[in-house]
């Protein structure tokens, strides 16, 4: 035995109470024309948790951060840990590159822990930067606050290393707690810790 309605008969008892299915399209219409307009005044966000402060790994989130930005995404990277140095005034321009561990290096661990190759290693990527014209930390720094990322000081980490606000660039947001880290991260389309 079916339960369904044949059709007509709905029609026919007078279906009495409910929209018509042209007010119904009329609703869903409008619901979708508003979330069309939520989305186009609602940018996507980005949250980027920085945590190593060598050359190497300042590019990523200074590059990530500042690129998604430019395509109108609201950004924000914290810093934590050895990720501080990036911000520091007098630690930006001397971040060095660690041979050691690092697969890609052309040099074997075992000639990597020599004294010096850290150096060595630090002064052929800075040549390279120099020769390709590649952006420096310190300019990555100025365009990422130019453009509107937000750059975080972790507070906690602030007081472990000693640092204090004027040893950061102006435009860097310091004392950031980890709950305010982790509600932006909460809110954001991409999170991404490097």
């Amino acid at each position: 035995m079916s339960t369904d309605t044949p059709s007509g008969e709905a029609e026919a008892d007078g279906d009495v109470g409910g929209p018509s299915v042209e007010e119904r399209i009329d609703e869903l219409e409008a619901e979708l024309a508003d979330l069309r307009s939520e989305t186009v005044n609602d940018p996507k966000r980005m949250t980027i948790i920085a945590t190593k402060g060598t050359l190497d790994m300042a590019y990523p989130p200074l590059i990530l951060g500042s690129t998604a930005s430019a395509f109108g995404w609201d950004v924000t990277i914290f810093h934590t840990f050895w990720g501080l140095d990036i911000l520091h005034k007098d630690k930006t321009d001397d971040l060095k590159l660690s041979a050691v561990g690092n697969p890609n290096m052309p040099v074997p661990n075992v000639l990597a822990a020599l004294p010096g190759m850290d150096a060595m290693a630090t002064k052929m990527m800075e040549k390279k930067i120099a020769d390709n014209d590649t952006a420096t930390i310190g300019e990555l720094i100025d365009t990422c606050l130019q453009t509107g990322v937000e750059l975080q000081a972790c507070q906690m980490t602030q007081e472990l290393m000693d640092y204090e606000e004027d040893d950061f660039f102006d435009g860097v947001t310091t004392g950031v707690g980890a709950a305010t880290a982790i509600d932006d991260m909460a809110d954001a389309d991409i999170q991404l810790m490097i």
